[in-house]
């Protein structure tokens, strides 16, 4: 999708990030946006108890910034990024950071599915009801547009939707400022109007019986608090200084959620809004507000309406974005630590994480369909892993302060009160959720969840099973030698040529060399060891870790043609950097090919006994790929194989 980036551009960090603004609207739009649905859904469950508004709307704008501040504070002590996962992972241990990464992918897979069906309700709040049939086919039409934007790049993406996000600020400051103004002159009845209906709500329910409600309605507005945590997760594509820039996004967010949120909620008591059959409460509030006003015989106030819901819906779809930037990148971390497969690491051409995305939006229609769009159904079982993870974040960093009391630290207590308060909040919205709502779909999401974390633990095992497996191909490595002859070989290009395909420098790349040996003893003259600088999630964060990488990848090299040379052998190596290994080193080898003309290409492949389908996701193929290519381009190339063997196999070997 587009033209190729070159990792060693010093300005493609310049190019790829975000500055605070295209990060308010790429990550942001995620919180923003829970205000078309969250204030909803917490004043659907006060039924007719309407004089519980304003507290609600004051509670919410507490929440959205304790929880914000919350955050702030995670994003200066882990400026790396990886918010939830990172924090659970780094002081719960990684049995919490697997839970609270899983339920962090399932909830930016809702967080697409969510916005984009909101969306899509509010665009059909404008139309005729016999359209209604067309709403899944275009929730499926959008998120197949999102994933194509996100596979361009995420900067790209997020400057396309710029726009729409100023345009719902205006129109929903004006909505608010409109609705508040409107009541001036009606404040006192209004005051009248809610002391009464609480007396009369306490009358009839009692203080425990208000309280419960209260909570209820509370909980069941979880919903407006998604997206606050994107930040913190997606702090790798913020613009240098990031913690700074990643500041300065998060108040952003936090005030325009509090004040849309807050705000809106208020307009539905002051003017009176109620639920309409086939309609948002947002769409009935803006109609409500403007629907009939005409200047100079233009119906303005449907001019604004449309426009109004337009933008809700549109910046809804910008805020599925944020299940595109942050969900891949949270496995992306997580397959570094072995947890997915390592491929959710890569990077595309366009430095984008291709497989990540894809799964995205495979996940989000498989989500859709299911749900058939309902949006609350997608509200509850989106907020569970909202809060699980937030309450496990909060944990986490309460424990961070213990410890810091622990070493004698006098700020502890005050750093520790945001986190208690965060904790005390999540871990009650979960409860009650999970309480109100478990029989009522929020089963689906612990049990989808609870099969991720199972998941990532047998891929872990499996992972580890065969780095033990590999293990002991690196016994050999301390009895070869470790200096070369004081003349090395010369390298002759008209000799036959050995080209070895290989990684760091362990026992696998040395099994190759010595295995070409042991095959075609004294026939190759030449050798030459050849790898590729893999730049992907974990290295792509500024141009020192693509020097590092660079580094790292010479170094390994210069160990193998040490040992080459320390066994009589002329060699030499090549080297290159790139997102993908197969097409970085074909091109590599091709070069090679035409300096030496008799050469023979080998790599290695793990080979398991029973081959698995599932074997082929967790290990790539790059040997295969690799053969199929250069043979193709008229060279020869030899796959290596390497035997996994089971433990008692190994033991006895």
């Amino acid at each position: 999708m587009g033209r190729p980036r070159s990792v060693e551009d010093p300005s493609v960090f310049h190019k790829v990030s975000l500055v605070t603004l295209l990060a308010w609207v790429g990550l942001g739009a995620d919180g923003l946006s829970s205000s078309s649905y969250g204030p909803e859904e917490m004043f659907r469950a006060l039924g007719t108890h309407t004089s519980l508004a304003l507290g609600l709307a004051l509670a919410t704008a507490i929440t959205v910034l304790v929880i914000a501040l919350s955050y702030s504070k995670i994003i200066e002590h882990f400026p790396f990024g990886g918010g939830g996962y990172i924090v659970a992972t780094r002081l719960l241990g990684p049995s919490a950071g697997v839970v609270s990464g899983s339920a962090l992918v399932v909830d930016y897979v809702l967080t697409i599915t969510t916005s984009i069906a909101a969306g899509t309700e509010a665009v059909f709040s404008l139309m005729p009801p016999g359209w209604g049939g067309a709403k899944l086919v275009v929730e499926l039409v959008v998120i197949g547009v999102l994933v194509l934007l996100n596979l361009r790049g995420v900067r790209e993406s997020v400057t396309i939707l710029t726009p729409i996000f100023l345009v719902f600020l205006l129109t929903h400051a004006v909505l608010i400022v409109g609705a508040l103004g409107a009541s001036v002159g009606t404040t006192g009845a209004v005051v009248h109007e809610v002391r009464t209906g609480f007396q009369h709500d306490l009358g009839t329910l009692g203080m425990a019986g208000l309280l419960a409600l209260f909570l209820r309605a509370y909980s069941m507005g979880a919903g407006t608090y998604t997206g606050i945590e994107a930040v913190s997760n997606g702090l790798a594509i913020m613009r240098e200084p990031k913690v700074a820039t990643a500041k300065r996004t998060m108040a952003l967010m936090a005030v325009s959620l509090a004040v849309t949120a807050g705000g809106i909620t208020v307009a539905y008591l002051l003017l009176h809004v109620a639920p309409e059959e086939g309609r948002t409460m947002n769409a009935v509030l803006t109609e409500r507000f403007a629907g009939n006003y005409v200047v100079a015989g233009l119906a303005v106030g449907k001019g604004f309406l449309w426009l109004t819901l337009a933008s809700e819906a549109l910046l809804l779809f910008v805020a599925a974005q944020a299940g595109f930037i942050d969900g891949p990148r949270v496995m992306a971390n997580m397959s570094i630590d072995s947890w997915l497969p390592h491929r959710f690491a890569q990077l595309s051409d366009r430095l984008t994480m291709q497989n990540g995305v894809v799964l995205m939006g495979l996940a989000s229609v498989g989500a859709l369909v299911y749900t058939s769009g309902n949006i609350s159904t997608l509200v509850t079982l989106y907020a569970i892993n909202v809060f699980l993870t937030f309450s496990l974040s909060q944990a986490a960093m309460c424990r961070f302060w213990l410890r810091r009391r622990a070493r004698k630290d006098k700020t502890w207590a005050r750093g520790i009160a945001v986190h208690v308060v965060g904790l005390v909040l999540c871990a009650g919205i979960l409860l009650v959720n999970l309480y109100e709502k478990f029989l009522s779909g929020a089963w689906v999401t612990v049990l989808v969840t609870g099969g991720l974390v199972s998941l990532c633990f047998t891929i872990r095992s499996h992972y580890r099973t065969v780095q033990k497996s590999l293990s002991r191909l690196d016994e050999i490595l301390p009895s070869l030698p470790e200096k070369p002859d004081a003349l090395p070989k010369p390298l002759d290009p008209r000799n036959p040529t050995a080209v070895l395909l290989v990684g760091s420098y362990a026992g696998l790349g040395v099994h190759c060399l010595l295995t070409v040996q042991r095959l075609f003893p004294n026939y190759y003259k030449n050798f030459i060891f050849i790898s590729v600088g893999v730049i992907d999630s974990a290295s792509f964060k500024d141009s020192d870790e693509v020097r590092e990488v660079k580094e790292r990848t010479v170094q390994s090299l210069q160990r193998y043609v040490t040992l080459a040379r320390g066994l009589g052998l002329a060699a030499d190596f090549r080297f290159a950097l790139g997102t993908e290994a197969v097409d970085v080193a074909t091109r590599v080898c091709r070069e090679v090919g035409k300096e030496f003309p008799r050469t023979m290409f080998f790599a290695g492949k793990l080979i398991f006994q029973k081959e698995q389908w599932y074997q082929r996701i967790l290990h790539n193929e790059t040997a295969y790929q690799l053969q199929r290519t250069l043979q193709f381009s008229g060279l020869n190339a030899m796959v290596l194989p390497v035997r996994m063997l089971e433990e008692s196999q190994a033991a006895a070997a």
